[in-house]
């Protein structure tokens, strides 16, 4: 969690949408206006601004208004665009029939920009023998976004379709589309549970949508999860967050069926690029010894997993580690020594698994310089590693298009997997607790996702969209943070002290009634 130690200090001091929706837009008439087996102008190029029915495509609206789907000036690549707008509310739906497809999995890829507050904004596959795919347009504005989404074509045709239920002035547009043989999907669908031990210890309870109380991990499992993640503190004053817990809550991951991810801090509290304190014990010691600490601790953590049966999947060397970690003899000052220090981890959590990957975690994740400059030195380094990391919030760290920009170059850059390893959203802005929430006011929102339940599953989606489409199969997915911290007096933030508050109970994926949220059934649809 980026800065989050200084930021709740400084705060103390101071589907909607299309899930499960029926097709909003009448039936297709039965016979299309093309077939054909590869997409036709899908760059909307060959007829010029103000055309009403682009060639190739067919427009169809229930309410006659077909004119709210245009090409106009201004494309992605090219010279114009697809365009959906109306000065008046409006359903209009742009589509093509493609025939004589080969039996098996296509995706379809476009570029595309919203101005958001629609009723429902979406690419659509459709007719292709096999259950309808759907991909939400993310909230843009100025910026082109590229999403996917895949489908299984059986019997040889599909459409490929783009819809709008809109108010007046909500716009859209969608550019340079393809639609190719291959698949897409997230394999890391993810929650972070470190809090939920000590949550638990203090009262806390959850309950499924409908209000039945349960296990957490399982009603988050039920939803779509299928990735916990759980951070290691080396000697906390809580004493939460060791060894002891993250065993105890590991079993309960995969039991459920989980993958596990675990994310060593080095440190005894939080551990962000403003923060990376050696742990009380290892005060004083030598580089040399610094390496060994590393090593002992993580082998230490890694072979008791291993041992009660629930080895780890992914493993974190640092968390956040923009600026290094165990300064200051782990800066990135002195990549040497922090190579050295990454390494050790890396050698032990090989050394119990050698199937484990290995993640290396960045905050600002639409900062593509900063990602440049760390992994370029990382690599020169000779630091082995299966997987890059981000935290991405978008209310700190830039727009979806800039983490599509870092994702898709550092992916191509370094060849490796990329997936947000932290993430998250409010769903309203007041407080349960007596601590003032880190995010509280409008002005600190994204714009184009209100704090709602409607905002926050839109901005999951959105964000597993991006990670989805990065090129080359090479996105492994999302991991939400912290959606079980709900508010209970006794788990603050601070281990320190036993009366600080939480200020993130509004950004869980649980209410304030403990009623798991909307956000969490993304898990299942990406």
């Amino acid at each position: 969690m980026r800065t989050i130690r200084s930021r709740f200090r400084l705060r103390s001091a101071t589907l909607a949408g299309a899930l499960g929706a029926a097709l909003l837009l009448a039936p297709l008439p039965a016979q299309q206006a093309v077939a054909a087996s590869t997409l036709t102008n899908s760059g909307f190029e060959s007829d010029g601004a103000g055309t009403a029915t682009p060639s190739g495509w067919s427009t169809y609206s229930a309410a006659g208004q077909n004119a709210a789907s245009f090409t106009e000036a201004g494309g992605h690549s090219g010279g114009h665009r697809l365009s959906h707008w109306s000065s008046s509310a409006y359903k209009v739906e742009t589509y093509q029939y493609l025939s004589g497809l080969a039996d098996g999995t296509y995706t379809l890829s476009a570029w595309v920009r919203s101005g958001g507050g629609q009723n429902a904004a979406y690419l659509a596959l459709r007719n292709c023998g096999s259950a309808e795919q759907r991909t939400d347009l993310p909230v843009t504005t100025s910026s082109w976004i590229r999403v996917v989404t895949s489908v299984k074509v059986v019997g040889g045709g599909c459409t490929i379709s783009v819809n709008s239920d809109a108010n007046a002035g909500n716009w859209l547009n969608v550019d340079d589309l393809t639609f190719t043989s291959g698949s897409t999907g997230l394999t890391v669908k993810g929650v972070d549970l470190s809090a939920l031990k000590k949550n638990e210890d203090f009262g806390a309870t959850y309950k499924n949508a409908a209000g039945t109380t349960g296990d957490p991990v399982a009603l988050l499992k039920g939803a779509g999860a299928t990735y916990g993640r759980l951070k290691v503190w080396v000697n906390p004053a809580d004493g939460y967050n060791t060894k002891t817990q993250v065993l105890a809550t590991a079993k309960r991951v995969k039991a459920q069926g989980m993958k596990l991810l675990v994310d060593f801090h080095y440190s005894d509290i939080w551990a962000d690029p403003g923060a990376q304190s050696k742990p009380a014990a290892w005060a004083g010691h030598s580089y040399g010894q610094l390496r060994t600490d590393v090593y002992n601790h993580t082998y230490d953590v890694l072979n008791a997993l291993k041992a009660q049966g629930t080895t780890a999947d992914m493993v974190q060397i640092g968390n956040e580690i923009n600026t290094g970690m165990l300064w200051p003899e782990g800066s990135t000052s002195n990549w040497p020594q922090l190579a050295g220090l990454l390494n050790s981890g890396i050698s032990a959590a090989k050394a119990v698994s050698s199937s484990t990957q290995i993640a290396l975690h960045l905050a600002n994740g639409g900062d593509n310089a900063l990602y440049r400059t760390w992994f370029d030195n990382a690599t020169a380094q000779g630091v082995s590693y299966d997987v890059i990391a981000l935290s991405f919030y978008g209310y700190w760290h830039g727009a979806l298009s800039s983490l599509q920009t870092n994702l898709d170059d550092i992916a191509a850059r370094y060849g490796k997997k990329v997936m947000v390893a932290e993430t998250a959203y409010p769903f309203r802005l007041d407080s349960e607790d007596a601590h003032e929430n880190i995010i509280d006011l409008s002005s600190e929102l994204v714009s184009g996702y209100p704090a709602s339940p409607s905002g926050q599953s839109a901005w999951l989606r959105d964000v597993m969209n991006v990670v989805e489409a990065v090129p080359g199969g090479r996105g492994l997915g999302v991991v939400y943070w912290e959606p079980a911290w709900t508010a209970v007096t006794g788990n603050g933030w601070d281990p320190t002290d036993p009366s600080s508050g939480n200020a993130w109970e509004n950004q869980a994926l649980f209410d304030y009634d403990s009623r798991l949220l909307p956000a969490a059934n993304w898990f299942a649809h990406r």
